[in-house]
């Protein structure tokens, strides 16, 4: 019996380190991030849209979290990505907060971070950050990680990507060496236009199912243009499940961060660009195994700069110190629905130059505010055109079956929808967003009203100046001033200088 007693004492003693050892070394996550290419917030059918289906994204959010308040920090490609990856606003990255900017190599990504300080394996398929030049400071790959793209296929139709998304995916997993996490970046190109004409309705949509929002007339045109649209989320969807059901497979799923949203609102006059709940406020849902309680609606705001010190945050790695967005793990991992953390009731986003079309290739600087009540916008240079300049085309707004619709109504004399999408605007603006979603009422000049304006004027300028933007310090022509690597398309090169060196 001794003998037997020292057997056992000496295989608890083994259990108790081997138990200890997994403790401290815990199996790190892979993750999975989807981005889609100017999808709007509500156009989800798990947010209850009527006109799209998207059975992945849905069970993400049943099996994890679905976020109604994910917004990003400037609603243009590649400057909403720039903040995604590496936690900073995007006025906070020179070059990088203007679209088919320069990327600067000083500001570190969370890509780079996980595969130097973690040994993740990284890499990306389809839409990266973008569009930009991300090789004229220095880099040697795009920021969102080596690229996969050797699979192609037969699009369904003529404004959907040729990439295999997927079968790039299985070929990303087959590189990585035995027991290596990843970490994997599925930028959808959709919905991204063109569309094919048509397409929505020939799949079987119906007009009727279509939820037109205030600022965009309701006519044909304009519900055909939104089922193009929907069709190439539920494109985009598609591959998602399929990279589900792969990980699924593999036994990798549970062990996954799953995140899929979008990098702004739908390409649509008064939406992409723009700092309007449509523009900035996008679809988010996550999903995360037995780590997250499933089920949960959460109200918290989350930034798109947040989204960097999360990932690495899930990893066992710290917040790099560049970093201003604030990790949400906290979030995540409650087992609470509504607001879990209270000091998340507000976010600030914004813009600069998007495209060019107005003299000098000058922008439209914008600084938000948005509460669970309200949404501020200050223009600061309210005497440009927000949408560019009529003779230039209003470039700042993609071409489309109801950009045309709206410039052929105001040829007519119904000037309603030119004048929100393209019209000039005041410098303040205020929503309220309980009551109007659609942002067509601007209560900045209601007298009932002006203790609200001035107070998140006053929040907004405090949140700025902490944050160092130097448009609120006096420096924000600047941006202005950064080169456009973008092809001109018959536009005169500016008569200043348009270039500043890197700092």
């Amino acid at each position: 019996m001794p003998t037997m007693k020292r057997f056992l004492q000496i295989a608890a003693l083994f259990l108790v380190t081997l138990l200890a050892v997994g403790a401290a070394e815990p199996k790190r996550p892979n993750i999975l991030f989807a981005i889609g290419d100017d999808i709007s917030w509500p156009h989800m059918s798990a947010y209850g849209c009527t006109f799209v289906r998207t059975p992945a994204f849905d069970r993400v959010a049943r099996e994890g979290v679905l976020f109604q308040n994910c917004f990003t920090s400037n609603p243009k490609c590649s400057p909403s990505r720039a903040a995604l990856l590496t936690g900073k606003h995007t006025w906070q990255l020179e070059e990088a907060c203007d679209h088919f900017g320069i990327f600067p190599s000083k500001f570190k990504v969370y890509p780079d971070l996980l595969e130097e300080q973690a040994g993740y394996h990284v890499g990306y398929t389809g839409k990266p950050w973008g569009p930009g030049d991300w090789k004229r400071s220095g880099r040697t790959r795009n920021p969102a990680g080596p690229m996969y793209s050797e699979f192609k296929l037969e699009p369904p139709t003529s404004g959907i990507n040729a990439l295999d998304y997927t079968k790039n995916f299985a070929a990303f997993l087959k590189a990585r060496k035995p027991g290596q996490p990843f970490c994997f970046w599925y930028g959808g190109f959709e919905p991204h236009r063109p569309y094919e004409a048509g397409s929505g309705l020939r799949a079987g949509k119906k007009l009727s199912d279509v939820q037109v929002p205030a600022f965009l007339p309701d006519d044909e045109i304009v519900r055909n243009d939104l089922l193009d649209y929907a069709l190439e989320i539920e494109w985009f969807d598609k591959h998602l499940g399929q990279m589900l059901k792969l990980l699924e497979e593999a036994g990798e799923l549970e062990n996954t961060l799953v995140v899929v949203t979008a990098d702004n609102g739908m390409p649509f006059p008064r939406v992409k660009g723009n700092p309007y709940e449509m523009g900035h406020h996008l679809p988010l849902a996550i999903r995360w195994g037995a780590k997250i309680k499933p089920g949960r609606v959460v109200t918290d705001f989350i930034s798109f700069t947040d989204m960097a010190p999360t990932f690495l945050e899930a990893v066992g790695l710290k917040p790099d110190p560049q970093m201003t967005g604030h990790s949400f793990m906290d979030v995540l991992l409650s087992p609470k629905s509504g607001r879990v953390n209270s000091a998340r009731n507000f976010v600030v986003t914004g813009r600069e130059r998007h495209d060019i079309g107005r003299p000098n290739d000058q922008g439209y600087p914008i600084r938000v505010l948005r509460t669970d009540d309200y949404l501020y916008l200050h223009n600061f240079k309210s005497d440009r055109w927000p949408a560019a300049n009529p003779e230039t085309g209003y470039k700042d707004i993609d071409n489309s079956p109801t950009k045309r619709f709206i410039l052929s109504e105001h040829e007519k004399g119904e000037s309603k929808y030119w004048d929100l999408a393209m019209g000039m605007r005041p410098e303040e603006e205020l929503y309220k967003i309980s009551s109007d979603r659609d942002c067509v009422k601007n209560l900045a000049g209601d007298s009932a009203y002006t203790k609200v304006k001035e107070k998140m004027w006053k929040d907004l300028q405090k949140f700025l100046k902490e944050q160092k933007d130097p448009r609120i310090l006096g420096n924000g022509d600047v941006f202005d001033r950064y080169e456009y690597t973008g092809p001109r398309n018959g536009l005169p090169k500016p008569a200043l200088p348009n270039q500043v060196p890197l700092p």
